[in-house]
Formats: structure tokens, C-alpha cells, sequence
């Protein structure tokens, strides 16, 4: 089951999706991790798609991520009396706390601390960004508007408030209740949406407490604005453009992208491009010119991860969705410029001894016929610590628990295996070139690089470099 793409496929599951045939299809075609949405569907339909995904590990031998994403303050409008209505531009429409049903001048926004952020001159966007309101005037239950771009409104579409820093929790009662049910099921990653401040991310991580990676979706302009606090609080970041491109100017998103993915190469964190990749696949078997070139792009900037939503989860075919996402990657990390492209990228190491084995790693698989460079972890910091290297060699990771082999399927890279707890450098190193040899990453007689600690057995202590011949 060895991958050859380097960037990982995240696969959402959902009605198109649930099958233990279809999955496994999906993760033989190039899915490495695997996203349950809890803003759609029940629990009992999430614990057999979890179910199924365990017993295809178990049947492939092959470490499986999982990412519970919860579904967060999801802002959304009341019903209308009649059905749906259509706005005209420059009319006047207004939102308040009566929770009657709307009509063509007025609908409920059941959120009072909406209310709370709202000023004369602030955008309001419904519809994902389809219908534009601008306030005239407001108090802490009503807003007159004045309809900016107008169009077709049905019941309960969702709202966002241009540049405003929401008084939302960052965890709803419903995002509670479903975060204890996924740490239950043994979710390895754990998805935090609409991130404002890093204190969201800081109370997730304290309820979570090391027992699932935490991954801050980035889709609020206010979030951009403390970057580098997010992602060091994080373990992964997403770029969830749907979201940051309804708040902001679209043309924006691409250098957004790009610096957010800096900034989490720079940290030795992972990065997932997501939303809309291949949205024309969700009806049609072939992608538009401009979604192929929109992988390719996010591949290029060095992203750990690019996601399918829609495409796999409700879409007619999620199997092709995936297989062509593998395809783009592929062709893209086999342009002879790639790592060309991703090495100005490459940040700087710190003085630390881990950090320049690792950068000595890369070195010497530059310069010597090295078959594949294996990393023995325990957390999963010196694996992550390679992957952020970008080295041309691939990265053969083995992890002490099945728990970090999991985390691990996400990053850059990283064939992720689970292997047992090792007495001495000598046994460790002599497994190494089993599991190469196993895995598919050498043959008899080439030369691996080892990555460990000594002593063997304690965490963050990656201090020895070792070539040897299997």
C-alpha cells in the first residue's frame, strides 16, 4: 500500500460514501485520511463509517487518520411564511430577534450577540456571500438594511458579518456533546471551525488534552490577523477558503493561502488547502481546466494536504474525485522543477540538535544513492521535523504507537507504519531495514539513512544519524 504522492488526500465521508466497499475504494485510489462532518449526519451513520475505516486498517495493515470536524457557531437566518423570497437591490430589508416567520421585508436572525457587533455601514452576507445587506441603522434586536446585491432567500441561510469579531463560543453545546463522542470513537484529529482568536484554539486543546491532534479551520478574516499564534497553538491548520472567501475579497484568498502555508512549514505543522477543489466533480466525471490547475497550485506552494468535500461525500463520483486528485498531485511533484519550487520555502533550521539532523538528512540524501530515509518517533516530532525538509528521498516513518502512525498519515511525505517499542539503537536500526525492504522502499543491498534518539525509548531526544546497507 505504498503511496506515491507526496502531499496526502483528505476524503470527506458522507451519503455517496458509506459503504465499507466504497471506502475502501476511495483509500485504495489515493485517500490517506479520512474527514467525518459533524455538521451533517448522526452519529450512529458516523460510527459505521468510523467502523468500516478501522476494519480496512485492519485489513491493509496500514495506519488510517481520521478527522472529526465539529460543526461550530453556525450563524443562520429564520424561515419565511411563504417560501422563499427574492431581494431586490436597493430595498430595504430588515432582521430582527422576533422569531415570527419572515416576509419580503423582514426575517429572523435568532442571535442576539449578532446584534451586539452590528454599526451603520457593516456588512451583513447571506447566502454565502449571494445576497449582500449594508446597515442603515441597528439596536440590540433590529437592523434596518438596505439590500447591496440582491437575489433569491430561502429558509434558514447562513450569515456572516464582514470584519466583525463575533462574542461566539468557540464550542456550542451541540460541538461539546459531539467532541466527547469523537474522542470516544477514537478520533485522531479533531477540526476547531470559523477559529477568531487563539484562545479557541487554547480551549479546545485543553478539553482534548493530547488525545487527538487539533486542527484550526482558518475562514475568518479576524483569525488571519493572529496567524502565527493559531498555528503555533495548533497541531494542523486548515485553509477553509469557502468561508474566507465569502468575508473577504476573493482575489485575496491565494496570498492568504500561500502565507498560511508558510506559516505552517515554517512551524513544522501541517497545512490542508480545502473547500471547492474539484466542485465541478460533484456532477460531472472530468474537472474544469482551472480546479486541476488550483491543486497543482496549492502542491506547488508545498501544502501537506488538499481535501474533498462535496466531491466524495455526496457527490456521483467520489471514487473518480479522488483518483484525479492523486493524478494532479502526482504529475505535479513529478514536474522536474518541483522541489525547485518548494526549496525557497524551506525555512531556516533552528540551532537545536534534532533540527540539524534533520537538515543534515536532507543533505545527504542529495548527495548520496539513498533508498529511503526512516525516522523512528514516538510523538511524531522528528518525522514532522523530516517531512518539513521536503526531501527528494521518500520518508518511511516509524511510529511506537498506532496513535501517532495515524496523526502522521496527514503530514507531507510520511509513510506512516506502527512498529513495537525498541531495547537498543542496534535492534531498532536492524527493523528499519526490515520495514524498508517490507514496505517497498529498498531492495537488498541499497543504503537508508536512521533517524532516532539515544537512549532509545524517550521522547524528543531525535540525536543520531546512521546510513547503513539493508
Amino acid at each position: 500500500m505504498r503511496r506515491h504522492h507526496n502531499a496526502k488526500i483528505v476524503a470527506t465521508l458522507g451519503p455517496a460514501s458509506s459503504s465499507i466497499d466504497l471506502i475502501r475504494g476511495l483509500f485504495e485510489t489515493g485517500a490517506d485520511v479520512f474527514r467525518l462532518n459533524f455538521s451533517h449526519g448522526g452519529r450512529e451513520e458516523h460510527k459505521r463509517r468510523y467502523d468500516a475505516i478501522r476494519a480496512i486498517e485492519r485489513e491493509t495493515g496500514r495506519a488510517i487518520g481520521v478527522i472529526i470536524d465539529l460543526q461550530g457557531p453556525k450563524l443562520r437566518i429564520g424561515a419565511f411564511a411563504e417560501g422563499p423570497v427574492t431581494l431586490v437591490a436597493g430595498s430595504i430589508f430588515n432582521l430582527d430577534l422576533d422569531g415570527s416567520p419572515g416576509d419580503q421585508r423582514r426575517v429572523s436572525l435568532p442571535h442576539p450577540e449578532v446584534f451586539q457587533t452590528l454599526s451603520p455601514g457593516r456588512e451583513i452576507l447571506l447566502d454565502d456571500g449571494k445576497v449582500r445587506l449594508e446597515v442603515e441603522s441597528c439596536d440590540l434586536s433590529h437592523a434596518q438594511t438596505r439590500v447591496i446585491v440582491g437575489g433569491p432567500l430561502s429558509d434558514h441561510k447562513g450569515v456572516s458579518i464582514a470584519g466583525a469579531i463575533l462574542p461566539l463560543p468557540a464550542l456550542t453545546p451541540k460541538d461539546r456533546d459531539d467532541l466527547a463522542y469523537g474522542l470516544e470513537l477514537g478520533a485522531d484529529w479533531i477540526a476547531l471551525s470559523f477559529v477568531q482568536r487563539p484562545e479557541d484554539v487554547e480551549e479546545l486543546r485543553k478539553i482534548v488534552a493530547g488525545r487527538a491532534g487539533v486542527i484550526a479551520k482558518l475562514e475568518k478574516p479576524a483569525a488571519i490577523e493572529h496567524l502565527d499564534s493559531i498555528v503555533a497553538l495548533s497541531d494542523a491548520v486548515m485553509v477553509a477558503r469557502g468561508d474566507l472567501g465569502v468575508e473577504m475579497p476573493p482575489e485575496q484568498v491565494p496570498p492568504i493561502q500561500r502565507r498560511i502555508i508558510r506559516a505552517c512549514r515554517k512551524a513544522g505543522k501541517p497545512s490542508i488547502v480545502a473547500t471547492q477543489m474539484l466542485e465541478s466533480m460533484i456532477q460531472a466525471p472530468t474537472p474544469t481546466r482551472a480546479e486541476v490547475s488550483d491543486i497543482a497550485s496549492a502542491v506547488y506552494l508545498g501544502a501537506d494536504a488538499v481535501m474533498l468535500s462535496a466531491e466524495s461525500a455526496v457527490g456521483r463520483f467520489p471514487l473518480e474525485a479522488v483518483a484525479m486528485m492523486e493524478r494532479i498531485i502526482s504529475a505535479a511533484e513529478n514536474d522536474r522543477d518541483y522541489y525547485q519550487a518548494t526549496n525557497p520555502d524551506r525555512p531556516e533550521p533552528i540551532g537545536t540538535i534534532p533540527e540539524a539532523i534533520c537538515a543534515s538528512m536532507k543533505q545527504i540524501a542529495e548527495l548520496l544513492p539513498i533508498a529511503a530515509i526512516v525516522t523512528y518517533t514516538i510523538s511524531g516530532s522528528s518525522s514532522l521535523r523530516a517531512a518539513r525538509e521536503r526531501p527528494t528521498t521518500s520518508i518511511l516513518s516509524m511510529a511506537t504507537s498506532v496513535e501517532t502512525a495515524r496523526r502522521l498519515t496527514l503530514a507531507w511525505g510520511l509513510h506512516s507504519v506502527q512498529v513495537p517499542p525498541f531495547s537498543s539503537l542496534d535492534k531498532m536500526s536492524a527493523y528499519a531495514g526490515e520495514a524498508a525492504l517490507r514496505e517497498g522502499f529498498a531492495t537488498k543491498g541499497d543504503a537508508i539513512i536512521v533517524a532516532a534518539g539515544a537512549p532509545v525509548g524517550l521522547s524528543g531526544t531525535t540525536n543520531m544519524l546512521k546510513i547503513l546497507k539493508v
